[in-house]
């Protein structure tokens, strides 16, 4: 992630800063220290605004990075920093110019709030690669108020409708959360690369991205592998949509799979040895990553040069996609598998996050801040 660049100051209709309303939330105050609570204030909603109360809000690993200053050569953290970017709240206030949504509707948030609107990338629905830069939920210049945006782990957002997407009808709120970052970035790399019926595809590694990724590419139809470190994660694969489980450990097991992917999606964040995976592919096979492990990942050349194989990377969904992801989820009745945690059992969350102690994504319930 990226800190927004080259954005023009958006103002209220007489030309000044818009007036603001208090509000509460939990914020890690440098990087050493436990998240906890935090008072700041909010924008009274613009004429293209929505006011949302938040209602659930996953935590995502990239929250834990950013809270204790890990991705320093990405993105600088600015303290306090309020974390959260799987909102899921009830619109309190709409806009004037509003038109999307009324008061009383779900509706969701996601990693960003806004881009350039004007450059290629976001014309052709790609906002998630604004040549200038994403606004991001948190940990962004703020174009309004000043400073810096702060994300979900709070009472209340304001967004403008353009970025805030519907949430349909019958999916569970709490479930839904982290669809706006688990969801959206294994859907959109496993759309993107025509992930379909009589593919086999692999997903490497358990956890809040990969079990996502399994349900998708298992509703999609293709074939599907799931990759562990882990054999006793086996059951709960096949129960999330696994064709095949393999333990990554085994050689003789990888070897039996060499040459026969159409696609390997890899959601590990820590380091671990990709060109084991790279060799899975078939020709023209690719294997793209959405995890993003702390140092570089070393590739063997002739991993790819052999068989025309191709090494990508993606990121997230623009907010078209997104709302397409979520309408999916809605016809097939897809939601992350969650525990949810009361906004005062962060922290613990996070040392749990670390051990992989969770089945699969932590959502937090606001009504605690209450």
């Amino acid at each position: 992630m990226a800190e927004a660049a080259g954005r023009v100051p958006a103002k209220s209709e007489s030309g000044s800063k818009p007036q603001t309303f208090p509000a509460k939330g939990f914020a890690a105050y440098s990087a050493t220290t436990a998240l906890a609570p935090f008072s700041f204030v909010r924008r009274a909603p613009l004429p293209h605004d929505v006011q949302i109360e938040i209602l659930f809000c996953g935590v995502c690993h990239s929250d834990l990075h950013l809270a204790r200053g890990e991705w320093a050569k990405a993105t600088h953290t600015v303290y306090p920093c309020v974390p959260g970017h799987e909102i899921v709240g009830r619109v309190v206030k709409a806009g004037s110019a509003v038109k999307k949504f009324k008061e009383g509707d779900l509706a969701a948030v996601g990693c960003m709030v806004d881009s350039c609107r004007v450059c290629d990338e976001c014309r052709a629905g790609e906002e998630q690669y604004c040549e200038p830069g994403i606004t991001l939920t948190y940990n962004s210049d703020d174009t309004i108020l000043g400073g810096v945006t702060y994300g979900g782990y709070s009472d209340s957002v304001v967004v403008d409708e353009a970025y805030v997407l519907r949430v349909p009808n019958g999916l569970d709120p709490a479930g839904t959360a982290p669809l706006l970052c688990a969801g959206i970035t294994t859907y959109a790399p496993l759309r993107h690369w025509k992930v379909g019926k009589g593919q086999k595809v692999g997903i490497v590694g358990l956890g809040g991205l990969g079990h996502m990724g399994l349900k998708f590419a298992h509703a999609f139809g293709a074939h599907t592998v799931l990759f562990t470190t882990s054999s006793h994660k086996t059951a709960d694969a096949v129960r999330l949509g696994a064709d095949e489980v393999v333990v990554s450990r085994n050689e003789t097991e990888m070897e039996k799979h060499e040459e026969s992917f159409d696609f390997i999606l890899d959601a590990v964040s820590a380091h671990h040895d990709i060109n084991a995976y790279m060799k899975l592919l078939k020709l023209d096979g690719t294997l793209t990553l959405v995890g993003a492990p702390e140092k570089p990942l070393e590739v063997e050349a002739f991993t790819l040069l052999t068989k025309r194989r191709r090494l990508a990377g993606s990121m997230i969904g623009g907010i078209r996609e997104t709302q397409e992801m979520l309408d999916f989820c809605g016809e097939h009745g897809i939601t992350a598998d969650i525990e949810m945690i009361r906004i005062q059992q962060i922290n613990e969350a996070y040392e749990r996050m670390l051990k992989s102690d969770v089945k699969y994504r932590f959502v937090i319930d606001l009504d605690s801040l209450k």
